[in-house]
């Protein structure tokens, strides 16, 4: 019988964040040396939001000349928060129904990582290719 993974087992584990009054570049830069698209953001060791790369990158070209330009400026408050041991299917089908491409990952309220659209796309991915391999030879006719 197969067991639904843990979220653990699939979430881009890290302990990268921004503090709220940094400027919009370094997050942006945070990202870029890290290779990841969202950022939990906080104030002091609390999670208050999350920052898109994708958001940054909006910001920066329409206010190409305002390089005063803050994460406070930017980050979406009361993000999605799940504690490690939630039930993975129980975060997807949250995110479907909010709409939403990610979830910080705590544990004992700690940040631990963060679960977004790309992570649940990759294992979706992986399953489907463990549990339906592609036909080879004459398989295909």
């Amino acid at each position: 019988m197969h067991k639904i993974p843990h979220l653990a087992a699939v979430m881009t584990p890290f302990p990268y964040s921004i503090e709220r009054d940094a400027p919009l570049a370094e997050a942006l830069a945070l990202m870029e040396e890290h290779k990841v698209r969202h950022l939990p953001v906080t104030v002091g060791h609390e999670v208050v939001g999350v920052l898109a790369e994708r958001d940054i990158h909006v910001a920066l070209h329409r206010e190409s000349s305002d390089s005063d330009l803050r994460v406070r400026d930017m980050y979406v408050d009361h993000p999605y928060i799940v504690s490690l041991d939630e039930p993975l299917d129980a975060v997807l089908l949250t995110m479907a129904e909010r709409h939403i491409g990610s979830a910080i990952v705590t544990r004992g309220g700690k940040l631990s990582g963060m679960f977004t659209s790309v992570d649940a796309c990759r294992s979706f991915g992986e399953y489907l290719r463990e549990h339906f391999p592609t036909p080879t030879g004459d398989e295909v006719a």
